[in-house]
Protein backbone atom coordinates (compact mmCIF):
# COMPACT_ATOMS: atom_id res chain seq x y z
CA UNK A 1 0.00 0.00 0.00
CA UNK A 2 1.51 3.58 -0.85
CA UNK A 3 2.35 5.74 1.40
CA UNK A 4 -0.11 8.88 1.93
CA UNK A 5 1.84 12.14 1.94
CA UNK A 6 -0.14 15.30 3.32
CA UNK A 7 0.42 18.10 1.34
CA UNK A 8 -0.79 20.99 3.42
CA UNK A 9 -1.51 24.60 2.07
CA UNK A 10 -0.07 26.39 5.49
CA UNK A 11 -1.55 29.91 4.90
CA UNK A 12 -4.94 30.70 4.94
CA UNK A 13 -4.88 34.34 4.00
CA UNK A 14 -7.32 35.34 1.57
CA UNK A 15 -5.81 36.41 -1.83
CA UNK A 16 -2.66 33.38 -0.96
CA UNK A 17 -0.93 31.82 -3.64
CA UNK A 18 0.18 28.86 -2.29
CA UNK A 19 -3.07 26.52 -3.11
CA UNK A 20 -1.62 27.20 -7.02
CA UNK A 21 1.58 25.65 -5.88
CA UNK A 22 0.23 22.68 -4.05
CA UNK A 23 -2.38 21.59 -6.67
CA UNK A 24 0.93 21.69 -8.95
CA UNK A 25 3.09 19.26 -6.26
CA UNK A 26 -0.45 16.98 -5.50
CA UNK A 27 -0.07 16.25 -9.76
CA UNK A 28 3.67 16.29 -9.24
CA UNK A 29 3.73 12.90 -6.19
CA UNK A 30 1.22 11.76 -7.89
CA UNK A 31 2.83 11.31 -11.15
CA UNK A 32 6.23 10.72 -9.34
CA UNK A 33 4.19 7.16 -7.57
CA UNK A 34 5.78 6.65 -4.35
CA UNK A 35 3.15 8.49 -2.54
CA UNK A 36 -0.58 8.77 -2.16
CA UNK A 37 -1.02 12.51 -2.11
CA UNK A 38 -3.52 14.06 -0.39
CA UNK A 39 -4.25 18.04 -0.54
CA UNK A 40 -5.16 18.98 2.71
CA UNK A 41 -5.93 23.27 3.23
CA UNK A 42 -5.54 24.67 6.54
CA UNK A 43 -8.48 27.19 5.35
CA UNK A 44 -10.93 24.61 5.42
CA UNK A 45 -10.38 23.08 8.93
CA UNK A 46 -10.83 26.57 10.19
CA UNK A 47 -9.11 26.39 13.55
CA UNK A 48 -9.52 28.99 15.84
CA UNK A 49 -6.53 29.83 18.03
CA UNK A 50 -6.17 26.30 20.16
CA UNK A 51 -9.18 26.05 21.98
CA UNK A 52 -9.12 23.06 23.83
CA UNK A 53 -9.89 22.46 27.23
CA UNK A 54 -6.88 19.45 27.63
CA UNK A 55 -3.17 19.44 26.61
CA UNK A 56 -2.93 17.78 22.95
CA UNK A 57 -0.88 14.81 24.27
CA UNK A 58 -3.60 13.46 25.88
CA UNK A 59 -6.03 12.80 22.42
CA UNK A 60 -9.04 14.22 24.40
CA UNK A 61 -10.42 16.36 21.90
CA UNK A 62 -13.89 18.04 22.32
CA UNK A 63 -14.31 20.43 19.02
CA UNK A 64 -15.04 18.86 16.32
CA UNK A 65 -12.60 21.13 14.26
CA UNK A 66 -10.06 19.58 15.94
CA UNK A 67 -11.05 16.08 15.67
CA UNK A 68 -11.23 16.56 11.82
CA UNK A 69 -7.71 17.93 12.17
CA UNK A 70 -6.34 14.93 14.11
CA UNK A 71 -7.46 12.43 11.77
CA UNK A 72 -6.29 14.39 8.57
CA UNK A 73 -2.83 14.27 10.31
CA UNK A 74 -3.52 11.14 11.70
CA UNK A 75 -4.03 9.20 8.58
CA UNK A 76 -0.43 11.01 7.10
CA UNK A 77 2.49 8.75 6.65
CA UNK A 78 4.60 11.98 5.47
CA UNK A 79 3.96 16.13 4.84
CA UNK A 80 5.16 18.78 2.60
CA UNK A 81 4.39 21.95 4.11
CA UNK A 82 3.30 24.23 1.61
CA UNK A 83 4.67 27.68 3.31
CA UNK A 84 5.12 31.29 2.63
CA UNK A 85 7.29 33.33 5.17
CA UNK A 86 5.43 35.91 7.06
CA UNK A 87 7.94 38.57 9.14
CA UNK A 88 10.81 36.34 8.58
CA UNK A 89 8.27 33.56 10.06
CA UNK A 90 6.08 30.87 9.93
CA UNK A 91 2.26 31.62 8.97
CA UNK A 92 0.63 31.65 12.17
CA UNK A 93 -2.23 29.18 11.03
CA UNK A 94 0.36 26.61 10.51
CA UNK A 95 2.08 27.14 13.70
CA UNK A 96 -1.55 27.06 15.42
CA UNK A 97 -2.48 23.80 13.33
CA UNK A 98 0.87 22.13 14.38
CA UNK A 99 0.23 23.07 17.76
CA UNK A 100 -3.26 21.17 18.27
CA UNK A 101 -1.51 17.97 18.20
CA UNK A 102 0.66 15.75 19.56
CA UNK A 103 0.80 11.91 18.72
CA UNK A 104 -0.62 12.18 15.72
CA UNK A 105 2.45 13.57 13.99
CA UNK A 106 5.08 11.16 15.32
CA UNK A 107 7.54 9.24 13.78
CA UNK A 108 6.56 10.87 10.02
CA UNK A 109 8.80 13.21 7.74
CA UNK A 110 8.36 16.11 6.25
CA UNK A 111 9.63 19.06 3.90
CA UNK A 112 8.87 22.10 2.48
CA UNK A 113 8.00 23.88 -0.53
CA UNK A 114 8.24 27.41 0.30
CA UNK A 115 7.49 30.96 -1.55
CA UNK A 116 8.55 34.19 -0.72
CA UNK A 117 10.76 37.05 -1.49
CA UNK A 118 14.66 36.58 -1.74
CA UNK A 119 14.69 34.45 0.69
CA UNK A 120 12.09 31.83 -1.05
CA UNK A 121 10.67 31.34 2.80
CA UNK A 122 13.45 29.38 4.27
CA UNK A 123 13.67 31.64 7.08
CA UNK A 124 9.44 30.67 7.88
CA UNK A 125 10.97 26.73 6.72
CA UNK A 126 14.11 26.65 9.61
CA UNK A 127 11.62 27.98 12.25
CA UNK A 128 8.67 25.19 11.06
CA UNK A 129 11.60 22.72 11.24
CA UNK A 130 12.26 23.47 14.97
CA UNK A 131 8.32 23.40 15.94
CA UNK A 132 7.88 19.83 14.29
CA UNK A 133 10.90 18.20 15.70
CA UNK A 134 9.44 19.07 19.40
CA UNK A 135 6.51 17.03 18.38
CA UNK A 136 9.46 14.03 16.84
CA UNK A 137 8.82 14.63 13.48
CA UNK A 138 11.46 14.67 11.17
CA UNK A 139 12.42 17.45 9.02
CA UNK A 140 14.48 16.28 5.96
CA UNK A 141 17.24 18.62 4.53
CA UNK A 142 15.80 18.33 0.97
CA UNK A 143 12.82 21.04 -0.02
CA UNK A 144 11.85 23.03 -2.80
CA UNK A 145 12.47 26.91 -2.16
CA UNK A 146 10.65 29.45 -4.44
CA UNK A 147 12.70 32.67 -4.51
CA UNK A 148 11.08 36.16 -5.64
CA UNK A 149 8.08 33.24 -6.08
CA UNK A 150 6.29 35.50 -8.46
CA UNK A 151 8.56 34.51 -11.82
CA UNK A 152 7.32 30.89 -11.31
CA UNK A 153 3.93 32.42 -12.42
CA UNK A 154 2.63 32.83 -15.71
CA UNK A 155 0.27 35.46 -17.13
CA UNK A 156 -2.84 33.46 -16.06
CA UNK A 157 -1.02 32.96 -12.44
CA UNK A 158 -0.59 29.57 -12.98
CA UNK A 159 2.80 27.47 -12.02
CA UNK A 160 5.39 27.66 -14.27
CA UNK A 161 8.11 25.80 -12.87
CA UNK A 162 11.67 25.11 -13.97
CA UNK A 163 13.52 22.35 -14.48
CA UNK A 164 15.34 22.74 -11.36
CA UNK A 165 12.34 23.25 -9.58
CA UNK A 166 10.97 19.90 -10.62
CA UNK A 167 14.41 18.22 -10.44
CA UNK A 168 14.44 19.46 -6.77
CA UNK A 169 10.75 17.96 -6.40
CA UNK A 170 11.84 14.77 -6.85
CA UNK A 171 14.80 14.46 -4.85
CA UNK A 172 12.34 15.47 -2.05
CA UNK A 173 9.78 12.90 -2.88
CA UNK A 174 12.35 10.04 -3.21
CA UNK A 175 14.17 11.30 0.24
CA UNK A 176 10.58 11.37 2.01
CA UNK A 177 10.07 8.47 0.84
CA UNK A 178 13.19 6.78 2.20
CA UNK A 179 12.32 8.32 5.51
CA UNK A 180 8.42 6.96 5.60
CA UNK A 181 9.79 3.83 4.87
CA UNK A 182 12.67 3.43 7.49
CA UNK A 183 9.92 5.17 10.31
CA UNK A 184 7.51 3.32 9.50
CA UNK A 185 8.15 0.61 12.42
CA UNK A 186 8.03 3.61 14.73
CA UNK A 187 4.83 4.47 13.65
CA UNK A 188 3.36 1.13 13.71
CA UNK A 189 4.28 0.23 17.60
Amino acid sequence: MAHQLNIVIASTRPGRVGPVFARWLTEFAREHGKFEPVLVDLAEFNLPIFDEPRHPRLGEYENDHTKAWSRSVNAADAFVFVTPEYNYFAPPALVNAISYLTREWQYKPASFLSYGGISGGLRAVQAEKQLLSTLKVVPIPEGVPLPNFPQFLDADGAFAPTDIVATGAATMLDELYRWSEALKPLRSA
